[in-house]
């Protein structure tokens, strides 16, 4: 894959983007590697991708055999994940080392059953950037209210974290305030602000989806108000992160080597068919962010986007919008509680059913071995 001009002309405009997906098929056939060579420059991961990976390839088959009857399913996937993510970060290396560490991540999740769990989160997060051992790896913590203070702890500890499931711009703020907190402790502690790096991933298409439904149950005429919520949400948020990290506080912590914390903008396939298949993505580049997209939004924008900066334009179209919506009864703050909480369900789910599917192989493979 060569070179994608859209995709340096986004880097151009202050915009990275990265690849929304993993496999050992991906990262073993050299694609990852023509992925990155096309001008992206991270990866994220999730229990999704991972589950749909195992699933669907042997490939994994044989590590899952070699491993004995006393070592526990959760234990296989884990020792499967660091692997891939391990073999992923080295890939994008040269990327981390080429942006002096503002690029070249990958991402790997926390369990999700640990999302309400503040001092397992620590724990598990402290124990896989051990043993990933990639300084270019980011451990994915929720933005739950229990999730808030173990990435203030785990900043304060040099440990660079995605901070995932961000809907509303309450939370928004709680998560800055975690990072510019951490970083505080940190550098009073005597660490280095400039090795630790953090994104906070504001998933966007979601929130359309649900906000969406209700319009056109309660406003069937305002066909004009549908896929906007999202948008004007975002710019909201974009808003607000320029405002803290513009901020005398920060400017402190920026003095001695700090990076922002950049909204990572995530979700960003479009679920209305209706809609432009590149919507999120065109609507919300600018400058310190970054977008990651799956398969099918990426190659959609390579085809057919138009780079150029739009996250600080129509913001007071925006800012008007979400007011409509609020005069028009509908809850954005209810409405996204709920998302986090249908996103950490869906995540822990994927994680159930990724550790059942690689249940039934051992046993299918110690089947077949006999």
């Amino acid at each position: 894959m060569t070179e994608s001009n859209v995709l340096n002309k986004l880097n151009e405009l202050g915009q990275s983007v990265w690849y929304d997906n993993i496999s050992r098929e991906l990262i073993q056939s050299g694609q990852l590697a023509e992925i990155v060579s096309s001008g992206v420059k991270g990866l994220t991961s999730n229990p999704s991708i991972f589950e749909k990976a195992v699933a669907s390839s042997p490939i994994y088959d044989s590590d899952i055999s070699n491993f004995n009857d006393d070592i526990s399913d959760v234990d296989v996937y884990e020792a499967i994940a660091v692997s891939d993510i391990r073999s992923a970060a080295d890939v994008l290396m040269a990327q981390y080392e080429l942006t002096n560490a503002e690029n070249g991540f990958v991402s790997l999740e926390v369990n999700p059953h640990l999302a309400n769990d503040t001092d397992g989160t620590i724990r598990e997060a402290r124990r896989l950037f051990f043993d990933v051992g990639r300084p270019n790896l980011m451990i994915k913590v929720p933005g739950t209210k229990s999730g808030i203070p173990a990435i203030e702890t785990l900043i304060s500890e040099g440990i660079n974290v995605n901070v995932t499931l961000i809907f509303s711009s309450e939370s928004y703020s709680d998560v800055r305030e975690a990072y510019i907190s951490g970083l505080e402790k940190l550098h009073a502690s005597g660490g280095d602000c400039s090795k630790v790096s953090s994104v906070a991933s504001f998933f966007v298409s979601r929130v359309d989806t649900a906000v969406d439904t209700i319009l056109a149950q309660n406003m069937p005429d305002r066909k004009d108000l549908i896929g906007k919520t999202a948008i004007a949400n975002a710019k909201f948020a974009y808003r607000d992160f320029q405002r803290s990290f513009n901020s005398d506080r920060f400017g402190s912590l920026k003095s001695v080597g700090a990076r922002v914390q950049k909204p990572l903008w995530a979700s960003t396939s479009t679920k209305n068919p209706d809609l432009s298949d590149i919507l999120y993505v065109e609507e919300l580049i600018g400058p310190d962010t970054v977008t990651t997209m799956p398969d099918a939004t990426l190659e959609a924008y390579n085809d057919h986007g138009i780079p150029q900066s739009t996250i600080e334009k129509r913001v007071d179209e925006a800012i008007a919008h979400l007011n409509l919506i609020r005069n028009a009864g509908i809850n954005l703050n209810e409405i996204t509680d709920l998302l986090v909480e249908a996103g950490v369900k869906q995540f822990a789910d994927s994680f159930d059913n990724l550790i059942h599917n690689i249940s039934t192989k051992r046993k299918s493979l110690l089947t077949e071995s006999k």
